[in-house]
């Protein structure tokens, strides 16, 4: 059974209630002053505390996904390889190598034509050596017959750090959301590819190509884009893409589409924040580069660099974001010919709630400005 399963919750929430249940009516029994007595009620109560307290923990945990597997929670994931050189392998010469695939959790989802299907590859960068894994969305549209000569546009989806690519499928549910968008008749069908900005774990890298260290920008500038219109039919230039992220993610889709108007004509950041950390997660960035430093703060650049023909979107919320403040100065410094969106809840902390309200008007946003050719 999987960590973050209804079976297992399921199984946990009945046993806190059955020795819940079993503590109250044994209780009478263990009351007699003795060492066997006092043992056995110590037992039942240590128990009842501990099948209530996983019960809260998977329910926190499927809310929010900090964990995406028994081997997550206990440090036994690793990254997969990749596979350089496989012949059977259709996608090995693009240098990205399916691995496997997986119904989404849709309507429909046993049959690609109806649901899509989640494809999880292993991405490895030509130029900055990086090799990660990630999910690539594939909306129904790609397996019907009326599409079968189109391109779809594509969107890069960044999870926060330290999170996990699962969670965008699970916890912010961008699948499911996409192809509600489309059945709406809100959105045009658009092909996923869903990863964490974390591709040198466990280090933070903010998405900065670091001296000496992993070239994280290079990876998803450069690299990414090329390879996954190599393997899918994904149109190649920057009108085909977009980039949007939680939190560290949205700072590095922010960033990613600011510095490169080449390969991204639309970014969005939900609950971004502007300046790349600097902390123990992150070592040292820079390495003394002020002009590194410089660059990676989005506002600096939005005031000392030519601004693109881009497209942003930023969201916060008037109570609970820390970031409500800084998305005003950002929103005030886009000027033409970039363009500047923004929603503003009037509450909402940083946290899978508040995002899943947004990622349905983000996906919206994005699908009107991209082109599928």
């Amino acid at each position: 059974m999987g960590l973050t399963g209804k079976a297992v919750l399921i199984l946990a929430i009945t046993l806190a209630v059955v020795l819940f249940a079993v503590t109250i009516w044994l209780w009478p029994r263990f009351a007699r002053r003795s060492v066997p007595m006092v043992f056995g009620r110590v037992g039942l109560l240590l128990a009842t505390q501990v099948a209530v307290f996983a019960s809260v923990g998977l329910m926190a945990n499927n809310s929010f996904l900090f964990y995406g597997s028994w081997a997550d929670l206990f440090g036994r994931k690793q990254e997969l390889g990749v596979v350089t050189d496989h012949a059977a392998e259709a996608l090995a010469a693009k240098n990205i190598v399916r691995v496997g695939t997986q119904r989404p959790d849709v309507p429909g989802g046993a049959l690609p034509a109806r649901g899509g299907r989640i494809d999880k590859v292993v991405i490895a960068g030509r130029h900055s050596k990086i090799e990660s894994s990630a999910y690539v969305y594939l909306p129904p549209e790609y397996f019907q017959a009326a599409y079968a000569r189109r391109k779809f546009p594509a969107v890069v989806v960044l999870t926060g750090y330290p999170g996990t690519s699962e969670n965008l499928i699970k916890g912010l549910r961008y699948p499911r959301t996409s192809l509600d968008r489309v059945k709406a008749g809100r959105a045009q069908p658009m092909v996923l590819v869903m990863l964490r900005p974390t591709v040198a774990p466990p280090r933070d890298t903010e998405c900065v190509d670091i001296k000496g260290g992993p070239q994280t920008e290079t990876f998803f500038a450069k690299d990414l884009p090329p390879a996954v219109s190599a393997a899918y039919r994904v149109g190649r230039h920057a009108r085909n893409w977009g980039i949007i992220g939680n939190s560290t993610g949205g700072y590095c889709a922010l960033k990613i589409g600011l510095h490169h108007p080449d390969r991204f004509t639309a970014s969005a950041g939900l609950s971004a924040y502007y300046k790349a950390a600097e902390d123990p997660t992150t070592g040292d960035l820079f390495h003394g580069d002020r002009q590194a430093r410089e660059r990676a703060d989005l506002l600096w650049t939005l005031d000392h660099r030519p601004l693109p023909d881009s497209s942003f979107l930023v969201t916060t919320s008037r109570h609970g974001e820390a970031n409500y403040a800084s998305t005003r100065q950002f929103l005030a410094k886009v000027k033409s010919p970039a363009q500047a969106s923004s929603i503003v809840l009037g509450s909402g902390g940083h946290n899978f709630n508040t995002w899943r309200r947004e990622i349905p008007a983000s996906l919206e946003w994005m699908s009107s400005r991209l082109s599928e050719n």
